[in-house]
């Protein structure tokens, strides 16, 4: 047996910028970070032939085409594996529609798993693209690439994504006590809703080609909060996340609505300086940044709402269990 964990994430600036549709063009990038909340994927070989899904429901099939869990399905069509082998996964928060990348964080972790299983030691440039190719351009998905590279690779990272599909990615590491205190300003409030994502993602995919300016800024913005990061200027991120976000809300329509505007403006009157609601939007986790002093007056004003302890995390997708007899 092997078990993966994968790690979710923040997205915290430059969301948007990472579409091939516009840094093939334009180039991008983000400043994104992993969190220490995970999905876990396990598996191990049957006795027999058959194959064994187990994630919110269970899949027993004699065969790869037969399964419904797609993620899986073309993991394993891409690693090879075919037959007797029992594959499982659990998450920390929802499974879907958290806006916490946990899509991705499945096929990194699957297919972790799966060269596991068969021995092959893989890096993490290795998952990110292939997870990319499976979300891309098997399945379709009108996604991003941020989260792949961000799940693989874990850490605070400032990634780029060049002109020709090159990406580079930088770690970024604020001395123990400005880490100490960016996890204690960045709060998670969960707004109750899961959503599609893929809907607001098609609609902000079509609408690039008009939205060129805003993402320009959107891009400049992310590159700013790398700065402040590395100045360990850290309350200037409060201001940066507002702007940005009221930013990000002109690049599809059902991003945020006016219960969710309603949710933020009463964080930012407790004293929340900037937020965003993470991933595509439309539901999932609303992110704010509370300066010291501030967050007990923001937990009081969002009680309503059930928050998520999180820190930023170290490490990306990595082997915590490896027994085979």
């Amino acid at each position: 047996m092997h078990i993966i964990q994968t790690p979710l994430r923040v997205s915290l600036f430059g969301g948007g910028t990472d579409f091939p549709d516009y840094y093939q063009e334009h180039g991008g990038c983000v400043l994104s970070s992993a969190i220490d909340k995970y999905i876990f994927v396990t598996i191990k070989k049957r006795f027999d032939n058959k194959l064994r899904i187990g994630w919110t429901r269970t899949e027993m099939v004699d065969t790869v085409d037969e399964i419904q869990h797609e993620l899986i399905r073309e993991a394993l069509r891409l690693t090879g594996i075919q037959r007797g082998i029992e594959i499982t996964t659990m998450g920390d928060i929802p499974s879907e529609g958290s806006g916490l990348g946990s899509s991705s964080t499945v096929t990194v972790g699957a297919l972790h798993a799966m060269y596991a299983y068969k021995r092959e030691l893989v890096l993490a440039e290795r998952l990110a693209q292939e997870a990319c190719y499976i979300e891309r351009d098997i399945l379709k998905n009108p996604i991003g690439v941020q989260d792949q590279y961000i799940a693989a690779y874990g850490g605070l990272r400032f990634i780029e994504f060049a002109p020709g599909g090159k990406v580079f990615t930088e770690r970024i590491e604020p001395d123990a006590r400005m880490m100490r205190s960016l996890n204690e300003n960045l709060l998670l409030f969960f707004t109750g809703v899961t959503r599609k994502a893929n809907g607001i993602l098609s609609e902000q995919k079509a609408n690039i080609q008009r939205r060129i300016a805003v993402l320009g800024e959107i891009k400049d913005i992310a590159r700013e909060a790398r700065g402040q990061l590395v100045k360990e200027n850290i309350d200037a991120l409060g201001p940066l996340f507002h702007k940005s976000w009221q930013l990000k809300k002109q690049l599809a329509a059902k991003i945020s609505n006016g219960g969710f505007d309603d949710i933020y403006e009463t964080a930012r009157r407790a004293g929340a300086t900037g937020g965003k609601i993470s991933g595509a939007g439309g539901g999932g986790f609303l992110l704010l940044y509370c300066p010291n002093g501030k967050r007990e007056a923001v937990r009081n004003a969002l009680r309503g709402l059930q928050e998520l302890p999180f820190e930023l995390g170290k490490d990306g997708s990595k082997v915590i269990f490896d027994y085979q007899r």
